[in-house]
């Protein structure tokens, strides 16, 4: 008896002596406490055309050159027989053209084949459309779908024949429907009777676009945008605003009115990654900013175009010749009141009418406008200072994002901020890809700011593993994000937007990594990072509440065991909503207090949503799109403190209903 008494008191002893090694970590959630408001425009995306993120993208059409206006006017091509090209075509802006002539012999064709971007994507039994400018004199062409790499008798997968009636240019159209599912598909066109024909802008498109729109967007990949929930959708860019030179900078207006004529813009990325060089990376702008302004309104998130502020990439651009003086910048200022006007004017205005005659009779009600992108030195506030002045006049309503650079921190960093704030704009952009430890550091980068003055636009930020040999978007660098992300939230009176960056990127055509979703021509999938942007997007909630551990906030400072934390209410769904990062190799053992609630305050059921990996270099890729997701189960709820473990490496979100 005395021995087992003994062994009773010994395990007595090291169960209680194993209590005080997991001692848990009390988290005071003050629910009585309600504090700022968080903004709508909170969580978004950043829109930029890299990686072949529009055309060969998002952007559903599959041909690429399709008016060839390249400077190779023939790149993508292949011509065979009798074809030449001519520039006196239907369209000013495009005025290229091919024609197909009879090769003089029976037994020998004339044709033209296309190759897609990286290939054509085609699934089986689904309905493609294709379309063409022609004129003729009733000629036959016949489109053929095609594999090259075939083992079969023949290469055609499927084909249509079409015929020419109208010597004067006119658009003609017929549907594909290939038998089976091929990622690297041609197109292939034939004249196939006596005489000439005239072929302009050919176009493939899936029937299947975003919302069955023509001239539309690609499915798939708006979807996993839309999933998000975004409240701000950042356009067009990034570099390409202020492109290799200022001839080649995106302008807005030429990517509007009828999609044939809008004119090709050398893409800025072409050039910039010698070694992942795409010779054949053009924007056609056939994404441009209507539909933009579009995608925005579907997605339910303000739009946020970009514009030049008359200074070309500062990165390869140091001569002041390559940039626009002040006294010559009223073209740029004219094109940021015009868009405004374009946005939101009525019928009775220029742009407005445009917009109009595009579809749009309503406005698309724009609230913001950013000037500049990642812009330094005192030449950008001095070119800013103009448009400010102009917009204030004419629009006083409309909120205008400036920039801080390119930079997270430094002197070039502090110079601007204070420039912005002496121009008084509503937003100041802050980018910064930064190495791992920068995000394990920056949980409390915003508690100390200046609350009076401009906001936060945290508009290009991405976890780059630059300091270990891992793969770009493994699963600690979404683990630090959102551990970022927690210090963002709680500082939701000064932090109002915050998009990660870049968005898309082609597997066969990327030129910057990480990216939020990466996808082929037939597929996509949704990163660790994307995950990140879908559980904040979609737990965002309306005010912040105070949250608290010793008294401090939860930033993943000294003493904190590698935890960082946020907790918001949602007015709607009356829902307290917490979210903690465990970042240390440690389970830890948590109390979440909600101060100030009553023990029968909450409902019995909770929810607790999980994003963990065992293997902290994990990454979701198209053959294995699903290995790290997050995972939701119930929770039992009962008085006002809650005890949970979180594992090592994790994201925690716990949501507890108000009865």
């Amino acid at each position: 008896m005395k021995l087992l008494q003994n062994i009773y008191w010994i395990l007595v002893f090291l169960f209680y002596g194993e209590l005080c090694a997991q001692k848990a970590d009390m988290i005071v959630i003050h629910c009585n406490k309600k504090g700022a408001d968080i903004q709508p425009t909170m969580y978004g995306h950043f829109f930029e055309d890299i990686n072949f993120a529009a055309d060969g993208g998002l952007y559903a059409e599959l041909i690429k050159n399709r008016s060839f206006e390249f400077p190779q006017n023939l790149m993508g091509w292949k011509v065979f027989g009798n074809v030449s090209l001519l520039n006196d075509g239907p369209f000013r802006n495009n005025p290229h053209y091919v024609r197909l002539g009879n090769s003089g012999h029976a037994h020998k064709h004339t044709g033209i084949e296309n190759e897609g971007f990286f290939g054509i994507g085609i699934k089986a039994n689904e309905t493609y459309h294709f379309s063409v400018w022609a004129r003729g004199e009733g000629q036959k062409i016949r489109i053929e779908l095609i594999d090259n790499s075939a083992m079969e008798d023949s290469q055609v997968i499927t084909a249509r024949e079409l015929s020419i009636c109208s010597k004067d240019w006119k658009k003609y159209e017929l549907s594909l429907i290939p038998t089976r599912t091929l990622a690297h598909a041609h197109l292939r066109v034939f004249l196939i009777s006596q005489g000439c024909v005239d072929l302009e802008h050919l176009s493939l498109f899936p029937k299947d676009t975003w919302k069955g729109r023509e001239n539309g967007l690609r499915k798939d990949l708006v979807q996993a945008l839309a999933d998000t929930k975004p409240g701000i959708f950042r356009f067009p860019g990034g570099c390409i605003v202020e492109g290799t030179d200022l001839g080649t900078r995106y302008n807005w207006k030429n990517s509007v009115g009828p999609v044939e004529n809008r004119p090709l813009n050398e893409n800025r990325w072409h050039y910039t990654r010698v070694n992942r060089f795409f010779p054949d990376y053009f924007q056609t702008y056939g994404m441009g900013f209507y539909e933009l302004f579009l995608l925005s309104e579907d997605l339910g998130a303000e739009p946020l175009p970009i514009l030049n502020c008359g200074l070309s990439c500062q990165y390869q651009n140091v001569e002041s010749e390559a940039h626009v003086s002040i006294c010559d910048l009223n073209p740029y200022i004219q094109d940021a009141l015009d868009l405004i006007e374009f946005a939101n004017g009525d019928v009775y205005t220029k742009w407005g009418k445009l917009r109009v005659e595009m579809g749009h009779p309503d406005s698309f009600n724009l609230k913001y406008i950013g000037i500049g992108n990642e812009q330094w030195g005192p030449e950008y506030p001095a070119r800013l200072k103009c448009f400010v002045e102009e917009i204030r006049k004419r629009y006083p309503l409309i909120k205008i994002v400036g920039s801080s650079g390119p930079g997270s921190e430094g002197e070039d960093f502090d110079f601007l901020w204070s420039e912005m704030r002496k121009l008084k704009v509503d937003l100041v952009d802050e980018h910064f890809y930064r190495p791992e430890n920068w995000f394990l550091q920056s949980g409390n980068r915003y508690d100390h700011y200046e609350r009076k003055g401009p906001k936060v636009f945290a508009g290009e930020y991405a976890c780059h593993g630059w300091d270990r040999h891992r793969s770009y978007n493994h699963f600690y660098a979404s683990l630090l994000e959102a551990a970022f992300l927690t210090g963002v939230e709680r500082n939701a009176d000064i932090v109002h937007m915050a998009t990660y960056a870049p968005l898309l990127a082609h597997v066969d055509g990327w030129q910057w990594r990480p990216d939020l979703i990466w996808f082929d021509n037939l597929r996509s999938v949704r990163s660790c990072s994307w995950y990140v942007q879908y559980l904040f997007g979609n737990n965002k909630g309306t005010h912040v509440i105070p949250l608290m551990m010793n008294e401090k906030e939860v930033c993943g400072q000294p003493g904190q065991n590698g935890l960082f934390a946020s907790a918001v209410w949602d007015e709607l769904s009356r829902v307290y909503i917490v979210k903690i990062i465990n970042t240390s190799e440690e389970s830890r053992n948590i109390s979440l207090n909600f101060s100030g609630m009553r023990k029968t305050s909450f409902q019995p059921k909770g929810k607790c949503t999980l994003f963990h990996s065992s293997n902290i270099d994990a990454e979701n890729t198209l053959d294995n799109p699903y290995q790290v997701v997050p995972v939701e189960k119930d929770i039992n709820v009962s008085g006002t403190i809650f005890n949970t473990d979180i594992e090592a490496m994790t994201f925690a979100i716990y949501k507890l209903f108000i009865n």
